[in-house]
């Protein structure tokens, strides 16, 4: 057995060969992008050509050698054998079988030896072909209790979301909850959904504070980042919720709006209005009140209502001062004779503004013809004098018609 180094280019492939199913790209890209970073850490083994031949085949490492040419090197390493009596299938086979990948624990204290030496996380993924939010979430591996992390090293991994709960939380917390929640003997996989939920605290966003920073230095609110979230929103975040509700009761006190009131949700979630009110989803009106609430987020969010006047006995003697919510008194309606005023003033008007800025008679003209054909308009002047209501109407027409018509 010997090292030699040769050009992969003059290596044949063995027909015996175990793996004959092809890769994903996405496994090849891995390989290359390691080989060009750090070129082939394990030779492949290759056996003298059988028959007399002067070559050389492959028996183990083929993916390594068609990567190494696609990543144009000209000489690598290999592991020379003696030839076999099978064409190296039983070799073949055992390295291929016997091979055991990388479990995550051991991927963890791989990488951060890496850190150790000067690797940053944005080169290990580059020469692991991977994201750097996987090699960050191996990180945090660095923060999980050893009891966990034995049991995930038999493969046996919470998710991304579960892992960053449990690393999150300290580890006399991760011991308490892993001391209730371990798998019993002969229980090959852990509840992670169940330890997770244990160590779960309450987030309350940023994003989400209606506060400042004043208030929240006056409330001790530290706020974390989320290294996971999105790189174009604020996701930073608190646990301490009694200290973010209390600030966002304090803004809602000093925010009170004029006939405001500050109330509760319910157990569905929707505000608590005072007795008989009716809620606007409209646009509120001046007599109209509003009321601020937290929402199951710790939002705030506000509502406008109102509240109907109650009918007083006639004779009853009224204070005169206005209740919050009450509604104006409604106006009676328009009678025939005031919409005939308002007519008159409506035409007074129109002739005021024809005079002042004159239209071009084929505009007017047309005017006239949509007003006229208009079921519900009506040309009558509403003057004493006139009868039939035309008067008024036929003078200002006869200016604009000549006997040809």
């Amino acid at each position: 057995m010997q090292i030699l180094k040769v050009d992969p280019r003059a290596l044949k492939e063995n027909p015996d060969r175990t793996r004959l199913t092809r890769s994903t790209p996405q496994a090849d890209a891995l390989l290359l992008a390691t080989i060009k970073a750090v070129g082939i850490v394990q030779p492949p083994v290759i056996a003298p050509e059988s028959g007399g031949g002067n070559g050389y085949i492959i028996d183990s490492g083929h993916r390594r050698v068609k990567q190494a040419i696609k990543a144009g090197l000209e000489e690598i390493e290999v592991l020379v054998v003696d030839a076999a009596n099978d064409n190296g299938a039983m070799r073949s086979m055992v390295e291929n079988i016997a091979r055991e990948p990388l479990n995550p624990v051991d991927q963890w204290r791989a990488i951060e030896r890496l850190v150790a030496l000067g690797w940053t996380e944005e080169a290990i993924a580059v020469a692991l072909a991977l994201p750097v939010r996987q090699i960050s979430k191996l990180r945090l591996l660095a923060n999980v209790l050893p009891a966990m992390l034995d049991q995930m090293a038999k493969g046996d991994m919470p998710n991304e979301q579960q892992l960053r709960t449990i690393a999150a939380a300290s580890l006399e917390e991760q011991r308490e909850v892993w001391k209730a929640h371990k798998p019993k003997k002969g229980d090959p996989q852990a509840s992670w959904w169940s330890i997770a939920n244990g160590l779960t605290k309450k987030r309350m966003y940023a994003r989400d504070a209606s506060f400042g920073d004043d208030l929240a230095r006056a409330y001790g609110i530290e706020w974390t980042e989320d290294l996971f979230a999105p790189a174009d929103e604020d996701s930073r975040y608190t646990t301490q919720v009694e200290a973010f509700l209390g600030a966002q009761q304090e803004w809602m006190t000093n925010h009170l709006p004029k006939k405001g009131i500050i109330t509760e949700a319910n157990s569905w979630g929707q505000p608590e209005l005072p007795k008989k009110a009716e809620r606007i989803h409209g646009k509120p009106g001046k007599g109209d009140c509003t009321a601020l609430y937290l929402d199951r987020e710790g939002k705030v969010q506000s509502v406008h209502y109102r509240i109907p006047v109650e009918k007083k006995p006639k004779g009853t003697a009224t204070s005169g001062a206005d209740e919050v919510g009450t509604l104006a008194k409604p106006r009676p309606e328009v009678m025939r004779k005031g919409i005939e005023m308002i007519g008159d003033l409506r035409t007074d008007a129109l002739h005021e503004a024809l005079s002042r800025a004159p239209i071009e008679d084929d505009t007017l003209m047309a005017l006239l013809v949509l007003a006229l054909a208009g079921r519900n308009v009506s040309i009558q002047s509403g003057a004493s004098d006139d009868i039939y209501g035309y008067a008024r109407m036929e003078r200002h027409v006869v200016s604009l018609v000549d006997e040809e018509g």
